[in-house]
């Protein structure tokens, strides 16, 4: 019997080596390109006010005939695109909404549109499909392309390069500044703000005739599509207007219904939306933080925006609403960053230097088109004197043609019968029979003159570079006349803003901080009644703090954060009850807990952070004020050695500090210098042998040791002084 050997599986293959990288070369090869693609090509706008997918779009409908033609539906529009723009429908389409006068996210529409668009200040009212719709471009887009064909800008293959596209509009007014765009990039981001059109165009006139115009005289301020109100800081204006950065607050407009009792919001912040503004609404009414109002009602329709708010007839609607602008997003802030594409390079820069870029870049559009115009003029001159030279001796040039056998020596026997090149013997040999009369040939020369008058004219505009800052300023003038609206936000300065503490309820409360993390928020008066707290158990009461109502109440957590909140914000509680669990209230991350809360209505005085490293660092409240509503700030106080003691410091004063319990020193607060930055590690305190560590840190009058001034100390770093007696008698913080 013959027996077969079993076939042995072959042995994989070696893996192939691995190749070690540069993590700096790999990220420069593989991801700096798609970064500057997303950088250049995609999010952020460039000095015509446009981002690629804007100009794309709006160069189709160009193409299309749409500037002075009727409305096509917005699919057929979103097809011819993909011509230039890569991107699936949904996308284009999105952008188009954004553009249109239906969405009314711009103060000068970029599109016409009939049909349903959605509304840009609401969440929720979506668009409708791309085949109900129909658009066409507004009549304002005549100025971003005024003269595109005359070679003002240049042109660039699509991303198939089938076609040619537009690398910039040569708009004739600062389009950057007057449409809004905000985009996120790779590592960077903008955040332009809309401003009205007859102010840019005035400011831009101001600064063409002196550059040191001052702007805020012309440019009062930004403008909004959705209108509302802007508080007026004059400082964060002009650090805006110089840098390009910075902040603004906008706030709705109402008006009270005495009748009904109701107020009636009709313009809001550009930032937010009706839907946001509800849920804020109804989140308060449910918590019991704002009683007067009883219902909440979304009433717009084609008339415009409207938000009912009903309120007890006992309410005062002014004071009410001034609680909602601080509690809701009925009050808003804008964040400014002018990052503007400059040359492809991303920029950012204020309102000044924008407007200088932008001039420069109109007058290089412009010299373009005056050299493309004095070309094609030279040209038609060249034919004329041509003509002129036929004009003498028409019958000649008419049996030069007629005796002339072969057709191609029809042209070259005009030139040398008449001493002409052959673009001016093409034009006379293409000249109709019916046209050889002496009238039409005589008409044609007398454009001679008149042409030369021309180039002349384009020559001289040419040379002079004031003279077509000139001519950009008559443009703006008309832009200004033909196209400018009234304001549609106002400016309201502080003065005519009363702050909104006034509005807010203030009476004396008691915060209390539990060990296991539990908070309350008890007023005075309740604790009169009832003073009795009720705590869980093994809990205790880690800290309490006195403060009025309008306080701001910041808790430290061992993650080296601080959460802010308003006081009158949190809810009143009574001392039976167990309070709120922090971890809930601020959103704290897992394990996190808070060791110790400060309050303050100022940010005056100081934070005291003590460390187990022997460390002391003292830190100015007002290093913890922020100009926006921020709920949470990092690198709070230094991590580099954990905290032992944290206290608000409203001034200098005495305390003590213990080194394993068998060292102790007192000492005044001012020893310890005001650090520069919150973070800072601080400052040797205490000198500390190995292994030991900074045990307690308390007030002097908690410090139950006979004979403290034995333990005072004059400087700092100290080895202290050693605990006399029976030092067991000194209560330590738990």
């Amino acid at each position: 019997m013959k027996t077969t050997r079993k076939k042995q599986p072959e042995k994989p293959a070696a893996p192939a080596p691995v190749t070690p990288q540069v993590i700096t070369d790999t990220l420069e090869l593989n991801y700096m390109p798609y970064a500057m693609s997303v950088i250049i090509s995609r999010a952020i706008p460039e000095i015509d006010g446009l981002k690629p997918s804007h100009r794309k779009l709006l160069y189709t409908m160009y193409k299309m005939g749409l500037l002075t033609g009727g409305r096509v539906k917005s699919a057929d529009v979103v097809g011819q695109t993909m011509r230039l723009n890569p991107h699936g429908d949904g996308p284009i389409y999105e952008t188009m909404v954004r553009l249109t006068r239906g969405y009314d996210a711009l103060l000068h529409p970029l599109v016409d549109s009939k049909g349903n668009f959605g509304k840009h200040y609401s969440r929720d009212m979506a668009f409708a499909a791309s085949r109900y719709t129909e658009v066409k471009l507004d009549a304002i887009c005549a100025e971003l392309f005024k003269n595109i064909d005359r070679d003002a800008v240049d042109f660039i293959d699509n991303y198939n390069a089938t076609t040619k596209e537009p690398a910039l509009l040569p708009t004739t007014f600062p389009n950057v500044l007057v449409s809004p765009n905000q985009g996120i990039a790779v590592g960077m981001a903008s955040s332009i703000c809309s401003f009205n059109l007859q102010e840019v165009c005035a400011a831009t006139i101001a600064l063409i005739k002196n550059p040191e115009a001052n702007l805020m005289e012309y440019l009062k301020a930004p403008d909004f599509a959705t209108g509302g109100e802007l508080l007026y800081d004059e400082k964060e204006i002009e650090t805006i207007y110089a840098t390009g950065r910075g902040g603004f607050k906008l706030r709705a407009k109402y008006r009270y219904d005495k009748k009904n009792s109701c107020i009636e919001v009709y313009e809001i912040p550009y930032t937010t939306s009706v839907e946001a503004i509800i849920d804020k609404l109804a989140a308060l009414v449910k918590s019991g933080k704002v009683k007067e109002i009883t219902d909440v009602r979304d009433e717009t329709d084609l008339g415009g925006l409207k938000l009912t708010v009903d309120i007890r007839r006992s309410a005062d609607p002014d004071m009410l609403m001034r609680r909602l602008y601080s509690l809701t997003p009925l009050s808003d802030s804008f964040s400014a960053n002018f990052n503007v594409l400059i040359d492809s390079r991303p920029r950012t820069v204020g309102v000044r230097e924008l407007l200088t870029e932008w001039v420069r870049f109109r007058v290089g559009c412009l010299r373009r088109q005056f050299k493309y115009d004095v070309a094609k003029k030279r040209e038609k001159l060249h034919l004329l004197e041509g003509l002129a030279k036929v004009l003498l001796d028409i019958d000649k040039a008419i049996r030069i043609i007629r005796h002339t056998e072969a057709e191609s020596l029809v042209i070259p026997n005009l030139c040398s019968g008449f001493g002409i090149d052959e673009p001016q013997a093409e034009y006379i040999a293409d000249i109709k029979l019916r046209n050889l009369n002496r009238e039409y040939l005589l008409n044609r020369v007398s454009e001679h003159d008149a042409l030369k008058a021309e180039i002349s004219e384009l020559e001289a505009l040419l040379a002079d570079e004031d003279k077509i800052k000139a001519y950009i300023c008559g443009e703006l003038r008309t832009v200004s006349k033909k196209y400018g609206k009234p304001r549609r936000t106002d400016i309201v300065t502080e003065d005519e803003a009363p702050p909104v503490t006034e509005f807010i309820e203030d009476y004396g409360i008691r915060l209390y901080l539990t060990d296991h993390n539990y908070f309350k928020k008890i007023p005075l008066a309740a604790l009169r009644t009832s003073p009795e707290q009720n705590l869980k158990d093994d809990d205790f009461i880690a800290q309490e703090i006195e403060t009025p109502n309008r306080a701001d109440v910041l808790f430290f957590s061992d993650k080296h954060a601080v959460y802010k909140c308003k006081a009158h914000e949190l809810a009143d509680c009574k001392a039976s009850g167990l309070g709120e669990y922090l971890s809930n209230m601020l959103g704290l991350d897992e394990n996190e807990r808070i060791i110790s809360m400060a309050a303050t209505a100022d940010y005056s005085g100081y934070m005291l952070f003590a460390f187990a490293n022997g460390k002391m660092a003292k830190v100015a409240m007002s290093g913890y004020a922020t100009k926006v509503n921020r709920k949470k700030l990092v690198n709070a106080y230094s991590d580099k050695s954990p905290p032992v003691y944290s206290a608000q410091l409203p001034e200098d004063g005495d305390y003590a500090a213990l080194r394993d319990k068998d060292k102790a020193m007192l000492f005044n607060t001012a020893l310890v210098p005001t650090m520069t930055t919150k973070n800072a590690s601080g400052i040797q305190i205490f000198t500390l042998k190995r292994n030991s560590k900074l045990t307690a840190v308390m007030p002097a009058a908690e410090f139950a040791a006979p004979d403290a001034e034995y333990y005072r100390i004059s400087k700092v770093p100290s080895t202290g002084h050693f605990l006399l007696g029976d030092y067991s008698q000194i209560k330590l913080p738990n």
